[in-house]
Parts: C-alpha cells; sequence; structure tokens
C-alpha cells in the first residue's frame, strides 16, 4: 500500500491538479462582514443582555449528555473529559490536536486535514482505507464523522466537548472501541447573542470567527457561524512554496424550531474547506555534490518535489437533524438523522528526498447517511433508561497513484534491498555505473542491470484504487438501577449486523515497467499485480455484542466511586491489498478488547475542586496492524496485547481568580510475546505506536479584577510527553524522545467580559519535536519525518454583544 491513511477519488485522475489557493476568498468576505456586522445588530437590539463578570475562573462542572441524559460530570461512571466551549476559547483550543493537549490519555496527530490520528489508551486510529473503520469514535452532534478523512473538523462556536475513554459500544456505536470524542455545537436560541474572535501572529497567521443568533419568529430562532484559519507554512521547500501551513474557511447555520411547548427540532448544517500546503515528509538523508549520501536535518527546510502543487484540497458537508420529543411524564423520543459527504485531494513526496523515488497521492470521497431513534425513560424513580435502534450506510472509494523515476528507483531503492538480501556491496550486484542518477524528472534511458531492460524515460505512472461500503443496523438499550439512595448499577449492549465489502483495482500504467517481474507487477505494472480493468473484491455480513457493566456508588457531598467492565470491538475488515503476483481479499477479524476500570471522582466545595481518577487494564485479541511485505505496507492480524494504566484529572480553583487544571496519564501499551497457540509474535515486547508511557499538561487561569468589570489574566500551559515510536516495529530511528512545549495566553478582559485583548505564544522555547515518522517512504527505506510547529506568537481581540 502507499499509505497509512486512504480515502477516495474517481478512477481517473490528473497528476497535478492546479489548487485555487490564490483565487477569491468568498467564506473570507463573509466572515469579515459578519465582523463588520455583529455590533451594528448589537446596537440595533433593543436590550442586549450584560456579559457575566470574568473576574472569576470557571471550571468545567458541566452538564453532559454521555449516558444520553444529563448529568453532571462528576456523576457519570466512566472516565470522561468534559470542557465548555468557554473553556476551549480560553485556553486557545480551536483544532482537534489543540484539545488532546488537556485530556488525559488521548492523543491527535495531524499530519493534514486529510490524514488524522487519534489514540486513546494505546489504540491508534488512523488508518483511511476505504474499507476500514474507526477505532476511536467522533461524532458532531450525534452524528458519527469517525471516517478517517471526514473526521476533522474546526472547533469553532462549540457549546461543549466530551471525550470518553474506554470502550464505549453501547453509548457510541460500533466504532467505538477505545473511546470517543464527542463534539456538541452550540445550537440557536431565541435571546439575541453575537460575537467575535480574532488571532493574528507570526507566519502570517490568521484566526478569526463569528456568530450571530437570535430569534427568527415566534418558536424559531436562527443561528450562523463562519470561521477562517491560514498561515504560511513553517518550513520553506526547496522546490517551491512552503509545507506545513493551513488554510481552512468553514460556516455553519443552525435552525431551531419549537414543537408546542415541550418538543423542538433543530437542523444545523456544517460546510468546511480545506487547502493547506503539503505535509512536511522530510528525509533524514540527502545526496551531496558527489552523490554521497549524508545527514539531512529534518527540521530544515524540505526537499518535496511538486512544489506548490503539493497539498490537500479537502471539503467536508452535512446536515443533521435533532428531534426530542415529549411523549409523557416519563418518555422521550430523540430522532438523529445525518446526511454527510466529504472529498479530499492529496498529493505529496513520499521519499522526501530530491530524488523522483514516490511521488504519490491519497486522493478519497465518502457519502453517509445515519438514522437513530431513541427512547428514553426516567419517572424521576430509581430506574432510567433508553433503547433504540439506528442505521448507518457508508461507501467511499480511495484512489492512490504513484511514480517514480525508473533509474533512481532501481539504483537507490532495488539495489540496496537486493545487496542487503544477498549480502554483497551494491557496486557488484548493478554491473555497470549508473552514475549519481540525474536529479529530475528527466533522465537519459539506461539499462536495468536486474532485467537487462532499458528503463522507460520520465516517470513511471501507476497505483491502486480501493472501495469500502458499511451498511449496519444495531440495536441498543442502557438501564440504571438505583440500589439504594448510593448505589447504582448499569448494564447496557447494543446488538449490530453489518454488510462490509472491501474490493481494489489497480491504475494500470500506459508503457512497460523494466522491474515488474522482481517486484510483484504485472503486465505493465511495476508495484503491482494488474486486476485489468477489474474490481477485486467481495462482501459479507457480520453480527456482534457489545456491553458494558457499572457499579457506581456515591459517597460523601459529591463523590462517586465506580467499577467497570466492558467489550469494545473494531468491525470485521474485508481487506483487498496487492499481493505477490495477484490482488488478494482477506478478511481481518474483528479486533476485541475487554476492559476492567475502577475510578473515584468529585466536587468539592460546590465546584472548587474537581478530581477524577481511574485505573485500567486492557486485554487485546486479534490486533490489527501493519507488516511490510516485499515493498508493500498491508494489515495484519498481529495477536496479543494488553494495557495496565491510570489517569489523573484535577481542576482547582484555590481562589475565585486563581484556577489549575493538571492531566496525567500512565500507560504500558504493549504487544504479548506470545500469540493464543503460545507463538512468539512478531512485534513481542514492543510498545504500542505513539502511546508513551508517560504524559501529563497543567494549565494555570489567573485573574486580577480592576476597576468595574474589568480584568487582567494570564494563562500558562505546559504539556510534556515520555518517549514513543512512531510504529509498532519500534525502529530505533523513529523514536520520539520524551519532550515538552511551553504556552501562555495574556491580556485584558474589559466591560464585564464584552472585550478580549491578549498576547498568546505556543511553543515559546522553540522546542523541536516530531509528530510522526515513517510513514510511505519507511515501507522503501526511506522513511520521512514530519517536524511539530516551531515557535508562534501573535495577538488576539474578541468581543461580544
Amino acid at each position: 500500500m502507499i499509505s497509512r491513511a486512504a480515502g477516495a477519488t474517481t478512477d481517473t485522475l490528473p497528476m497535478k491538479p492546479t489548487h485555487r489557493r490564490f483565487a477569491v476568498r468568498p467564506l473570507s468576505l463573509a466572515l469579515h462582514g459578519a465582523l463588520l456586522l455583529a455590533p451594528l445588530a448589537a446596537i440595533a437590539a433593543e436590550d442586549p443582555a450584560p456579559q457575566a463578570a470574568t473576574n472569576a475562573v470557571q471550571l468545567d462542572k458541566l452538564t453532559v449528555t454521555a449516558q444520553k441524559r444529563e448529568q453532571q460530570v462528576a456523576d457519570v461512571p466512566i472516565a470522561i473529559s468534559a470542557y465548555s466551549g468557554e473553556l476551549l476559547q480560553k485556553l486557545g483550543v480551536v483544532r482537534m490536536d489543540d484539545l488532546s493537549n488537556y485530556v488525559p490519555g488521548f492523543y491527535t496527530q495531524l499530519q493534514s486535514p486529510n490524514n488524522p490520528g487519534y489514540v486513546v489508551r494505546g489504540i491508534t486510529s488512523d488508518d483511511t482505507s476505504a474499507f476500514q473503520t474507526s477505532r476511536v469514535s467522533v461524532f458532531q452532534d450525534g452524528v458519527d464523522i469517525s471516517q478517517a478523512q471526514g473526521s476533522n473538523v474546526a472547533l469553532y462556536d462549540m457549546q461543549r466537548v466530551e471525550v470518553l475513554r474506554g470502550p464505549q459500544g453501547t453509548l457510541f456505536g460500533r466504532g467505538a472501541e477505545a473511546g470517543a470524542v464527542s463534539l456538541i455545537q452550540n445550537k440557536a436560541t431565541s435571546d439575541f447573542a453575537a460575537g467575535f474572535n480574532l488571532d493574528a501572529g507570526n507566519y502570517s497567521s490568521v484566526v478569526a470567527s463569528a456568530y450571530l443568533n437570535g430569534a427568527l419568529n415566534e418558536g424559531v430562532d436562527g443561528r450562523i457561524a463562519v470561521y477562517d484559519a491560514k498561515h504560511d507554512g513553517y518550513y520553506d521547500n526547496r522546490d517551491g512554496g512552503d509545507v506545513y501551513g493551513e488554510d481552512t474557511q468553514a460556516v455553519r447555520g443552525a435552525l431551531h424550531f419549537d414543537i408546542g411547548e415541550t418538543s423542538k427540532y433543530d437542523v444545523i448544517a456544517n460546510w468546511e474547506h480545506d487547502t493547506p500546503s503539503a505535509t512536511d515528509f522530510n528525509s533524514n538523508k540527502r545526496l551531496d555534490a558527489d552523490g554521497n549520501w549524508v545527514p539531512n536535518d529534518v527540521y530544515g527546510s524540505a526537499a518535496l518535489n511538486g512544489g506548490k502543487y503539493l497539498g490537500v484540497d479537502r471539503v467536508v458537508y452535512g446536515i443533521t437533524g435533532l428531534g426530542e420529543f415529549q411523549l409523557n411524564d416519563a418518555w422521550t423520543l430523540s430522532s438523529i438523522t445525518g446526511l454527510r459527504r466529504w472529498s479530499s485531494d492529496e498529493r505529496f513526496d513520499g521519499d522526501g528526498t530530491d530524488l523522483y523515488l514516490i511521488q504519490a497521492q491519497n486522493d478519497a470521497k465518502s457519502k453517509q447517511a445515519s438514522q437513530e431513534l431513541r427512547f428514553n425513560y426516567d419517572s424521576g424513580g430509581r430506574v432510567k433508561a433508553f433503547t433504540g435502534v439506528d442505521f448507518y450506510y457508508q461507501q467511499g472509494v480511495q484512489q492512490a497513484p504513484a511514480a517514480t523515476n525508473e533509474q533512481q528507483f532501481a539504483k537507490y531503492i532495488m539495489l540496496p534491498v537486493l545487496a542487503g538480501q544477498l549480502g554483497i556491496p551494491v557496486d557488484v550486484l548493478s554491473g555497470l555505473d549508473l552514475g549519481h542518477g540525474a536529479i529530475g524528472p528527466t533522465i537519459d534511458a539506461g539499462i536495468n542491470p536486474l532485467t537487462g531492460q532499458a528503463f522507460q524515460p520520465g516517470v513511471h505512472d501507476e497505483g491502486y484504487v480501493n472501495y469500502g461500503m458499511t451498511r449496519a443496523w444495531e440495536a441498543f438499550g442502557d438501564m440504571t438501577v438505583d440500589v439504594t439512595d448510593s448505589l447504582s448499577l448499569t448494564a447496557g449492549a447494543r446488538l449490530s449486523h453489518e454488510t462490509i465489502y472491501g474490493a481494489i483495482k489497480t491504475i494500470d500504467s500506459t508503457v512497460p515497467g523494466t522491474f515488474g517481474t522482481l517486484l510483484g507487477g504485472t503486465g505493465n505494472n511495476d508495484l503491482f499485480p494488474s486486476t485489468n480493468g477489474q474490481r477485486v473484491g467481495r462482501q459479507d455480513e457480520f453480527n456482534s455484542a457489545v456491553g458494558r457493566l457499572v457499579l457506581n456508588y456515591r459517597f460523601g457531598s459529591g463523590s462517586n466511586f465506580y467499577a467497570s467492565v466492558s467489550r469494545g470491538r473494531k468491525p470485521d475488515v474485508i481487506s483487498a491489498t496487492e499481493g505477490s503476483g495477484a490482488a488478494v481479499v482477506s478478511e481481518l477479524p474483528a479486533e476485541i478488547v475487554n476492559s476492567g476500570e475502577v475510578g473515584v471522582k468529585g466536587d468539592i466545595g460546590n465546584g472548587r475542586f474537581l478530581y477524577d481518577i481511574d485505573a485500567f487494564y486492557y486485554r487485546y485479541e486479534n490486533f490489527q496492524s501493519y507488516v511490510t511485505q516485499g515493498l508493500q505496507q498491508v494489515a495484519v492480524n498481529a495477536g496479543r496485547a494488553h494495557a495496565p494504566g491510570a489517569e489523573i484529572s484535577l481542576q482547582e480553583n484555590f481562589t475565585p481568580n486563581l484556577g489549575v487544571l493538571l492531566n496525567y496519564t500512565y500507560i504500558k501499551a504493549r504487544f504479548d510475546n506470545t500469540d493464543k497457540d503460545g507463538n512468539v509474535q512478531d512485534y513481542a515486547g514492543n510498545m504500542m505506536r505513539m502511546t508513551p508511557d508517560n504524559s501529563a499538561s497543567i494549565a494555570l487561569l489567573y485573574n486580577h479584577p480592576f476597576g468595574d468589570g474589568n480584568s487582567f489574566y494570564f494563562r500558562p500551559s505546559y504539556r510534556w510527553k515520555s518517549k514513543m515510536y512512531f510504529d509498532d516495529s519500534n525502529p530505533a530511528d523513529q523514536l520520539q524522545t520524551s519532550y515538552g512545549t511551553l504556552n501562555a495566553r495574556t491580556g485584558f478582559t474589559l466591560d464585564r467580559g464584552r472585550w478580549d485583548v491578549g498576547l498568546w505564544g505556543d511553543n515559546l522555547t522553540g522546542k523541536k519535536y516530531l509528530i510522526d515518522a515513517g510513514n510511505t517512504g519507511m515501507d522503501y527505506g526511506f522513511p520521512t519525518f514530519i517536524p511539530g510547529a516551531p515557535r508562534t506568537y501573535g495577538v488576539s481581540l474578541s468581543g461580544r454583544f
């Protein structure tokens, strides 16, 4: 496979479409208009509601709906972190990777909007193949948006975010094996409200958002929110342009309808467009003027062939309908309807060098529809329950064209691999002087020393397309019984019936390759066995069950002890890959995790101190990982794994004007030494990728009031991780040692919180660190490295009316 990530497009596609990054930005114009109109609308309002004074530090005593009913965070017997939209703004959280800095046991890696990775307690969900499903569910207002390329969305105008750790299949569906992220956006209300946020900084950074809310008619309310974020790339590209930039525009419209006195319906439409510059796949080696490999600084300028044509062009849009109907004093019917589409085109240099070894694309598109009907029961007595059914349909296609210079590929990839297998010098094997391999898309024709055939001049193109379809019907139920005033028992289950389809078709080269027989290609292909224009795939049906049992004991004035056992599942996979001489369709059995967890959480001093402490143990069966077979990476059953761990989340208001947030995670996620049959596993004893044993974050929130409704604030934060590997095979050159980053926001709030002006800075010490290593190039002996963001800083201004 070309990349661990995947997606979808059509069967044919040009190699270098033009990204319209410099075209007129209609959403940007709309946003700027909203920034101007918000104050005017406030003036026109008859009596705008005053904002609360901001000299108190409001932490996280929130009402959440993780268990499909409203509860305080401290009363939910689950490891959950919940943050209000107000606190997200205070911490500068507008992206999914920002969010993960403040949630124990949760990490988000963003190579690009097209290729996110979510890690919960050692389990990584980042495979974007069309036939793969997620391990970590992402929900937006109750709609599953977990398919990888469409799951990363901007966090603007949010009501709150809830992150649940541990198997959540009963509550959040078939894919929530490791956990769930629930994004709750602000809905339309009848109260007039308007506001804007504006940040500007180095690297020409601008992040702007605005919203306008109010009544439209009797019983009908409306809200619109817009978002625009961009910055230049953090690193230059020697072939033109820059890398690791951002360019995102988004808009959301919401309508609220009152239905009688006790029922309501909300409609929410979302649209987001991302066109960032290329991902910085930088190699740790380069060729010098004499054609010798020398070390390359992965934090320096990139050498990505394609220049400004590299990058991502992604569009995500959808509409959600949320109905809540009071049937009687005890029963409520909830309806969640979701329609969603996304498409993404990504072009990248997979080897990260000046050579034309792996020029690749990761293009995708998908459509989905879902419907959930849920009945909630709460008569005010000792029993609370919900039951329901849902339907989910998703169809996608991923296209991965690849191009290579055959002479350079033979010299720098094929010959070293073959020489290493034979234990002889490369020069002996070559039989002729290939020179140093001219750097560029076109070279003089030569002879392939492995086959005796003439190299094709220029670039050789081929690739593959994979297809996936999932249709799932589910029935679920959950009941909590208060055995006594202090003791509650909860039991829940979800039954699923799935129809899953997976297939592959090659993109065949139009000219003969020169070493296809050596690499497994057929026909004109070098890398992939031709399917002769046909899809090769299979469809199958699967039934499954997951569930949970929870004991919850309330003690003191606001504390809870809980113990739970649960079962999570990553669905079966119909995997269609390129085999040796033929396409291969195989079935990976469902990945199963059995979890045991105990925890204590509570609220002391009426919200002054919140604590959440838990310990857990995971046991995995049929763990789905990746291995390199030949020169391709394929998903395999890696056997057994385990993960004991503990998490601490503390939030304290020392005074009304001084608060602190502290999170710490310990997890020892490892592959077992042997499989269920006693055989030694390939990854015996290895760390699970992107999972440090220890991680922590701390944030200080300080306000100093002055005058009438004004205050000065200072909000520093520090995030730290111990060492972690970026691949389950734990290669020594793909290790990120322990590191930490220091960030801060400071400024003034004025007029009882109506205005905020400040300064901000991230990674203030300029710490160099990696967010990923290995990637596509690893499969060919050219691992690439993606550096994290350097020091960034700027100013901010916001207003509320």
